[in-house]
């Protein structure tokens, strides 16, 4: 099923999980108790990432397979433009469409270790809109989504022109958007009337990540997305005598989060998991209780 199906034919909030392929071939068990763990709480679709550059890219097609035909369950794939040529790609979404997955989520990438410019991993892809065109002209029957930044992206500070490039994509053909994680619900309310403000009347789904480790918090802060961390989170995570009461800040902070979102009658919310159900399975317990 597409998602854009599943988003417009919801009568309640859709969530989603996300995941990645673990590197290590004695990881995948775990990963699948994990999914077992998160089942339960019915997602209407689960994702999965690439590493950077494609990195993780057979891993990722491997397991987008295996969770499609042993789960059931709806998948989407993770698809960029770095270091992928357009022969590579039809490829890719040939044998998606041959196994009977059709949502992708086309993202430009992040620029690969060991390569100096964006410029040298771009091949037949310069944007992530180039991507978007290159699916809906040749593979119709894929639903494709993007990526937002309730923040703004760091390489366009302009935020009109920012919420430019996000409309060309969706004018492209884009069905949706997902954004990438935030602690403040304000970025995320003020992103969604910026994109009203500009015609884009496709679905928004807000990522939620809570902090887990002081550790994770900070590295939060350092990647080339990373998130702001709000005041009153950062007080509370460096008040912490250890990483146990950071995890239950952070799945609280996630909760109200959440429970907002839903108050707010949002269509979905995505959980990136970092493949573990435990917090999940707290946010969830915490918003049904």
């Amino acid at each position: 099923m597409l998602v854009k199906e599943i988003l417009s034919s919801a009568s309640k909030p859709v969530f989603s999980f996300e995941f990645f392929p673990p590197k290590k071939d004695e990881d995948w068990n775990t990963l699948f108790d994990t999914i077992v763990a998160l089942s339960p709480l019915n997602p209407s679709y689960v994702s999965v990432t690439y590493g950077a550059g494609g990195s993780t890219r057979s891993r990722t097609h491997d397991l987008v397979t295996r969770i499609h035909k042993e789960t059931g369950l709806t998948v989407v794939s993770h698809l960029t433009c770095i270091c992928s040529s357009m022969e590579e790609t039809s490829a890719i979404l040939q044998n998606y469409v041959e196994n009977g997955i059709n949502n992708v989520l086309a993202l430009r990438g992040d620029k690969p270790a060991g390569i100096a410019t964006l410029d040298e991993a771009i091949k037949d892809f310069p944007h992530a809109v180039d991507l978007v065109r290159f699916i809906k002209k040749n593979f119709p029957s894929i639903g494709v989504g993007v990526a937002g930044f309730p923040e703004g992206h760091p390489e366009t500070p302009n935020r009109m022109k920012e919420i430019e490039h996000l409309k060309e994509k969706v004018d492209a053909g884009a069905d949706y958007i997902v954004t990438q994680l935030y602690f403040d619900n304000r970025d995320f309310f003020d992103f969604a009337e910026r994109c009203a403000i500009a015609g884009i009347n496709v679905p928004i789904i807000p990522g939620i990540m809570p902090v887990s480790t002081r550790k994770g918090m900070i590295r939060m802060s350092e990647l080339a997305l990373g998130a702001r961390i709000p005041a009153q989170l950062l007080k509370k995570v460096l008040a912490a005598t250890n990483d146990a009461e950071v995890a239950s800040i952070g799945i609280e902070w996630a909760t109200c989060q959440v429970q907002e979102l839903i108050d707010n009658h949002i269509l979905g919310i995505h959980f990136y998991t970092l493949n573990m159900a435990d917090a999940t399975l707290k946010i969830f317990r915490n918003i049904h209780a």
